[in-house]
């Protein structure tokens, strides 16, 4: 029979595992903001775009005449 060795996992080693995890995860953050930063601008211009073109032309579409006339 071969004998086992136990190990006992401390609290430094479970630290430094998170730290590790923790840094890998921040890292992907890091360079996912920028791409993300620019596209939500450009989204945010493209929305606004379509407001202004959409309200100029239901301006034109909806003019009022008024006719004053003295009596």
């Amino acid at each position: 029979m071969a004998m086992s060795t136990k190990t006992t996992v401390s609290r430094a080693d479970l630290e430094a595992k998170f730290r590790s995890i923790q840094e890998g995860v921040q890292t992907k953050v890091e360079s996912k903001k920028q791409s993300v930063l620019a596209s939500g601008a450009a989204g945010l211009f493209l929305l606004l775009l379509i407001f202004f073109f959409l309200g100029k032309r239901s301006g034109k579409k909806k003019s009022t005449i008024v006719e004053i006339r003295r009596l």
